[in-house]
């Protein structure tokens, strides 16, 4: 079975410092594991993070915004994520084709099934093995953002309060629909608790050892 576990969250629910935890750990064990991002991880994918993050973009669509979300996904899985699996890596990524679902569906109101049609497609297919949802409240998420590097506040993060609420809920509603594949843990503790669970949740669904 390919090993493929995307993170998914809220601004500043702690998924790179997490992919950076489990990475750590599994590779104590003796498994090879890449670490990726979206939008980005490769050089056409980050020429398109920079142009939708940019904060100066304020008149990019919802539509355009979508396309361009996709377009770095597609580059990122034939490029990185497809190769590492199947030269027998773990494949660890923050942020995948649900994002997609929950920024620019449930956050813009645009319909989804389009959006899970273009993510199949951008995607050539390629669902997770597990998928874990860091959640914490949005608003509490802005302010741990806030507190950070100030080049890390973006075009998606200076976004409206009442939208990041639509994405909170948006992503909720992804991970009651599919209970197998989602794993919900709480953000709001503190980081080694948060690691504890995720390292936990991994080697009771995935054959590591």
């Amino acid at each position: 079975m390919s090993r493929f576990i995307t993170f998914e969250g809220p601004e500043g629910s702690g998924k790179s410092t997490q992919i950076r935890l489990l990475a750590a750990a599994l590779e104590e064990q003796g498994l090879r594991v890449l670490t990726t991002r979206e939008p980005g991880g490769t050089q056409i994918g980050d020429a398109v993070r920079a142009i939708l993050l940019d904060a100066k973009n304020t008149q990019m669509s919802p539509r355009a915004e979508t396309l361009l979300f996709n377009a770095a996904r597609a580059q990122l899985v034939d490029e990185v994520i497809r190769p590492a699996l199947d030269a027998g890596m773990l494949v660890l990524c923050d942020r995948y084709a649900d994002s997609t679902l929950a920024y620019q569906g449930y956050g813009h109101s645009q319909p989804l099934e389009p959006l899970r049609v273009l993510g199949r497609y951008a995607t050539g297919d390629l669902t997770p093995d597990l998928t874990f949802y860091l959640d914490i409240d949005p608003l509490e998420g802005l302010r741990r953002k806030q507190t950070g590097a100030v080049e890390e506040w973006n075009r998606m993060e200076q976004k409206k309060l009442a939208y990041h609420q639509a994405v909170h809920q948006g992503y909720l509603q992804l991970a009651r629909a599919d209970q197998r594949r989602w794993q919900v843990i709480d953000a709001g503790q503190d980081e080694a608790a948060v690691h504890r669970a995720i390292l936990a949740r991994v080697e009771a669904l995935i054959p590591i050892r």
